[in-house]
C-alpha cells in the first residue's frame, strides 16, 4: 500500500465564485415562477434576498435524471441544468470556486430493504463509475476523473489539490490526485462507506461506514486506520465543530446523532431523534451554535442546539431530504428533497421553510459556492 501524500491548513468551505462567472449565460432550463413557492410571504422575499448576496449558487445533484441543477441563491431559482452523468450523488466546489466535481456511479440502486442477492442481479456497469469535474464558468463536464468503484461521496483537501472519496461498493476510500488525473491510494475501511469528512486541521479523514455501523479516522500522511469508532446503526454523515475538538455523526436506522470526543475517539452522547426520523445529512452553523440534521424518509430538518445537545425544532420540508447545504452567513439552509424532486429552502433564523424549488429527478446531494 502506497503512502497517502501530506496535507497541510484547514478545512476550506466551499469557496468563491465570481458572480461574473454565470451573470451573462443563458440558462439551460427555465426557472420556475414565483407561482411554484410554497408558503413564501413578502417579508421572508425581503429576507431572502438580503441574505443571499450575488453570485451565489447551490449545486444539486439528480440521481435519476443524471444531471446537475445550479441555483441562484439570491433568487432561489434553477439557473441552468447541466447533463452529468450515471447516478450523481456527492457534491463538492473547489476551492478557487472555478469547478464543481460529481461523484458518479455504474452501480444499481440497492435500498437498504433490498435483499443482496436481489441486488446482485442487477447491471453494473464500471465504466460508468467517476468524478465529473464541471466547468462553473461554461457549464460544462471538463473531464472525468477515476473515483475508485462506485464513488458515493468525497471531500476535498485544503489546498484543492486531491479528493478523498467513498467507494460504497468495495469498502474502501480512494485519494485522487486532480493534477494527474490519478488515484494516488486506496485504503480499506468498514463496509458500504458513505459520509467523508476531513478535519479542520487537514491532517485526517473520517469515513462513515453503514454496514459496519462505524466511523474510520485515517491519518492522511500515512493512510493508516487511527481507530474505528462503533457508532448506532447505519452512519451516513458526519461534520466537525470549527475547533476540530467534536465530532456529529447521523444513524439512519438507529434515528440517532452519535457526539465524539475527537482527542480520545469515544463517543460522549447519543442524541435521539424524532421518532419517524432517519438522520442522514449533517451541517454545522458557522457560528457553532446549532447543528442541522436531515431526517430522510421523516421528511423534516431537526435543529441542535450545540450547548445541550438537544432538539430545538424540527421542520417539516419534503420528501425523504438527504443532502444538505448552509449558505456562507449561515441564513439560508438548502434541502434536497429525493422523491419530491425538489429543494427546500429554510430561514435558518425564524426555522420556516422559505421556497420550495423543483429540480430535477430525485435530487440527493447540495453543494454551495459564494
Amino acid at each position: 500500500m502506497s503512502t497517502w501524500n501530506s496535507l497541510t491548513g484547514a478545512t476550506s468551505v466551499a469557496a468563491l465564485l465570481l458572480a461574473t462567472a454565470c451573470g451573462d449565460r443563458t440558462p439551460s432550463r427555465t426557472a420556475a415562477d414565483s407561482s411554484a413557492t410554497t408558503g413564501k410571504s413578502p417579508a421572508a422575499a425581503t429576507l431572502a434576498a438580503a441574505s443571499a448576496r450575488p453570485g451565489a449558487l447551490a449545486f444539486v445533484t439528480n440521481e435519476d435524471s443524471q444531471d446537475l441543477s445550479i441555483i441562484s441563491t439570491a433568487s432561489d431559482s434553477v439557473v441552468a441544468t447541466i447533463p452529468v452523468g450515471t447516478r450523481p450523488r456527492g457534491v463538492k466546489v473547489s476551492p478557487d470556486g472555478r469547478t464543481v466535481w460529481v461523484a458518479l456511479s455504474g452501480s444499481p440502486k440497492c435500498p437498504p430493504t433490498m435483499p443482496d442477492a436481489e441486488c446482485e442481479k442487477l447491471k453494473v456497469d464500471k465504466s460508468k463509475d467517476g468524478i465529473a469535474e464541471v466547468d462553473v464558468a461554461t457549464r460544462t463536464v471538463r473531464r472525468i476523473l477515476p473515483g475508485g468503484s462506485d464513488p458515493e461521496q468525497f471531500d476535498v483537501a485544503p489546498d484543492g489539490s486531491k479528493l478523498f472519496v467513498s467507494n460504497e461498493d468495495a469498502g474502501t476510500a480512494s485519494i485522487v490526485d486532480l493534477k494527474t488525473g490519478r488515484i494516488n491510494d486506496t485504503i480499506k475501511v468498514g463496509a458500504e462507506p458513505e459520509g467523508v469528512r476531513l478535519s479542520p486541521d487537514g491532517k485526517h479523514v473520517w469515513v462513515t461506514s453503514e454496514a459496519a455501523h462505524t466511523l474510520s479516522v485515517l491519518d492522511i500522511a500515512t493512510g493508516k486506520s487511527l481507530a474505528s469508532i462503533v457508532v448506532d446503526p447505519r452512519p451516513r454523515d458526519l461534520a466537525f465543530t470549527s475547533d476540530g475538538l467534536k465530532v456529529y455523526s447521523t444513524a439512519e436506522q438507529g434515528g440517532t446523532v452519535s457526539v465524539i470526543d475527537v482527542p480520545t475517539h469515544k463517543v460522549i452522547k447519543v442524541i435521539k431523534m424524532p421518532a419517524d426520523a432517519r438522520p442522514m445529512g449533517v451541517l454545522i452553523s458557522p457560528d457553532g451554535k446549532r447543528v442541522f440534521v436531515s431526517n430522510g424518509r421523516g421528511g423534516s430538518i431537526s435543529v441542535i442546539n450545540t450547548a445541550t445537545n438537544t432538539i430545538e425544532k424540527t421542520i417539516p420540508v419534503g420528501k425523504r431530504p438527504w443532502g444538505i447545504a448552509l449558505s456562507a452567513d449561515g441564513k439560508k439552509l438548502y434541502t434536497a428533497n429525493g422523491p419530491s424532486n425538489d429543494v427546500s429552502v429554510v430561514d435558518t433564523e425564524t426555522l420556516v421553510v422559505l421556497k420550495t424549488i423543483p429540480v430535477g429527478k430525485v435530487p440527493w446531494g447540495v453543494a454551495i459556492g459564494k
